[in-house]
């Protein structure tokens, strides 16, 4: 009877350790993200950033160090304020960062055989960037002019109008003694400048600069700047937007990611001379045509590539030739890599595991080294199923079908479309999917037409014809998922934010069958919000200008069509969102307001385009639930 008894509580103990709770909408947020790793030159620690949950209406940031020794991590700042942009001198003994703990952020040093750090820039203005010099003598930074004695007093005053553009601070390269602090400035106007780095020689930076700030088109070249007169020398001018521009460990070459041809968005890894002596070459549009996300230099001059293969992504390795070598297909998605001779280091994720740091040895399988996210160990989250299904044209379309325990054909099922348009769903944590199937729903992901992920060709292919062909493979969507029995035809929601936001309005004015739908950050009349945006040109990529060309932009705006909308809306907005504005989801407010359509109107105050505060991002999970639940259940 003893050894019963013994046998029975050994088994409640187990069923319980078993047992995971539900997920909250307050854990839903409560990430921490990890990024800017940064090896030290003897490859004996690793610096990045760690970015805490949400509290309150900020986020901070700390710098983290991991030890290849002991392999294990340590927090290395603690201030109230944030840390961010870990940099090594050359000789590892001392680690710069940016913080804000004064009024502007500045640059602080730390010695890493311990102590305080210490503020080595001062000034009235931010610093964006920086980078030590080769010889560790020198910091040169990225900051706008500081304000006037005059500027200040009009800002006091409220006598603070400004000119659009002509009144912009642009940001200048600065070089500062990395003892003293002095600073000198290097480069002023026309131009604004956002990256660099140093040459191994110590004479030049380059830099990506535009001498037309005020431009709503891609106007950022790359430049080598004299680090004595200021003086700048074009080296490439890529098409279209471009970024991670790197130089090889020998000097010699100038890498970046780019367009193919002029946009919409960097998709292949181009090298060329540092000099500039012959023209770009594209390493990876033949051999790879997947898009690279992120890279690094190996010593001996090879490239680690990282591309996105679908919901997940795979390893490359690349020689100056442009062969590549497929490595380690990972089992999760990354972000961020880091190398040295003998590993790789990266951001990990998937569905049901929040970022970790993990660690590739090139040998056997990438191992977690980190418990960041190890909170989210006692919540139920549901692992995703990847499925594929036929568009109307035979096209395959890859989803994440997320289920809950008891789902079955009378299931209510939402369709989550993803940003972009170029962009991607993939192996990595969701907050609205989790908290949708935690919540009894099925959930589908597709990667419709248009996304990254699929070649190069998949990404354009919804050029001038959003709400086209890539709304029948949302349709296609919603159509699997009633005809293999997961979900009830009557029963059927659509969301998603920005991109996702807009193919949820215009999913509601060309059909009935979604009986709930959330639009989040929208577009609702694309004519308007390429008047009123920051950087149109991505717009424009797709649909050239409006005054121009307003026919594209007229049979795309789901606002033209509202009038055959019934489909009760939920539309959510940050008022300070310059991306897709307030005035975007207010259009589409008023008018299913005038046609009797169930919705309603949230407003995030002070948020941008994407939402940062606590509150906020707790209640936008909770109405997105409520809605649905109102309305599919």
């Amino acid at each position: 009877m003893r050894r019963l008894l013994l046998a029975i509580l050994l088994l409640a103990i187990s069923s319980s350790a078993e047992t995971k709770l539900p997920l909250t909408s307050q854990q839903a947020i409560a990430i921490r993200r990890l990024s800017d790793l940064r090896w030290s030159p003897d490859a004996s620690q690793l610096a990045f950033t760690v970015t805490e949950p949400p509290k309150g209406t900020t986020r901070i940031t700390h710098i983290w160090v991991y030890s290849a020794a002991t392999k294990t991590s340590r927090q290395l700042t603690y201030s109230a304020k944030s840390e961010s942009h870990a940099r090594w001198s050359p000789d590892a003994k001392t680690l710069a960062f940016l913080s804000d703990r004064d009024e502007y952020q500045q640059i602080f040093l730390l010695s890493m055989q311990g102590g305080e750090a210490r503020r080595v820039t001062t000034g009235k203005r931010a610093i964006q960037d920086f980078a030590w010099s080769p010889d560790g003598k020198s910091i040169a930074f990225l900051a706008p002019e500081a304000p006037s004695d005059e500027e200040d007093k009009k800002e006091k005053n409220k006598d603070d109008a400004k000119r659009v553009d002509l009144d912009d601070k642009n940001t200048w390269l600065w070089i500062a003694d990395a003892i003293t602090g002095t600073a000198r400035l290097v480069t002023s106007k026309p131009y604004q400048l956002s990256d660099l780095q140093w040459t191994n020689a110590g004479d030049r930076l380059i830099v990506v600069a535009t001498d037309h700030p005020e431009s709503d088109q891609e106007t950022n070249r790359i430049f080598a700047v004299n680090a004595t007169d200021g003086k700048m020398q074009q080296i490439a001018a890529p098409r279209g937007p471009f970024g991670d521009v790197k130089l090889s460990p020998d000097g010699k070459q100038l890498s970046y990611i780019g367009c193919r041809t002029d946009g919409p968005s960097p998709h292949d890894l181009f090298v060329q001379p540092v000099d500039g002596s012959a023209p770009a070459k594209n390493l990876t549009g033949q051999s790879i045509d997947r898009p690279i996300e992120n890279y690094a230099w190996l010593p001996d001059g090879w490239i680690m590539a990282l591309a996105s293969e679908g919901f997940r992504h795979r390893f490359y390795g690349i020689d100056s030739a442009g062969r590549a070598e497929p490595l380690t297909s990972l089992s999760m998605s990354a972000a961020d890599i880091a190398a040295t001779s003998s590993s790789i280091t990266f951001v990990a994720e998937s569905n049901t595991r929040p970022q970790e740091l993990a660690l590739w040895d090139r040998k056997a399988a990438p191992q977690i080294v980190s418990s960041f996210n190890n909170s989210f160990d006692r919540y139920a989250l549901t692992a995703p199923e990847f499925v594929h299904f036929k568009s109307f044209d035979g096209k395959d379309i890859e989803a994440a079908l997320l289920k809950p325990a008891n789902a079955s054909a009378q299931s209510p099922a939402i369709l989550l479309i993803h940003g972009g348009p170029t962009g991607n769903w993939r192996d990595d944590y969701d907050s609205w999917a989790q908290m949708l199937v935690s919540a009894g729903y099925v959930v589908l992901e597709p990667n419709v037409r248009g996304s990254t992920g699929y070649g190069y060709g998949f990404m354009v292919s919804n050029r001038a014809d959003w709400g086209g062909n890539d709304f029948k493979d949302v349709m296609a969507a919603a159509d699997y998922l009633v005809s293999s029995g997961l979900a009830d035809a009557n029963r059927l929601g659509i969301a998603g934010w920005s991109y996702g936001g807009y193919m949820s309005e215009w999913a509601i004015t060309q059909t009935n069958r979604f009986k709930a739908a959330v639009s989040g950050a929208g577009m609702a009349d694309l004519a308007t919000e390429y008047g009123t945006e920051e950087h149109p040109s991505y717009d424009e990529w797709f649909y050239g200008l409006p005054y121009e060309k307003p026919e594209g932009f007229r049979k795309s705006s789901p606002i033209n069509y509202v009038k055959n909308a019934k489909t009760p809306t939920l539309i959510l907005q940050g008022d300070a969102d310059t991306i897709d504005p307030l005035s975007q989801s207010q259009m589409l407010y008023r008018a299913l307001k005038r046609y009797g359509v169930a919705t309603e109107l949230v407003v995030y105050p002070r948020e941008g385009h994407g939402l940062k505060e606590e509150k906020h991002l707790v209640d936008r999970l909770n109405r997105i639930e409520a809605w649905f639940d109102k309305y599919l259940k």
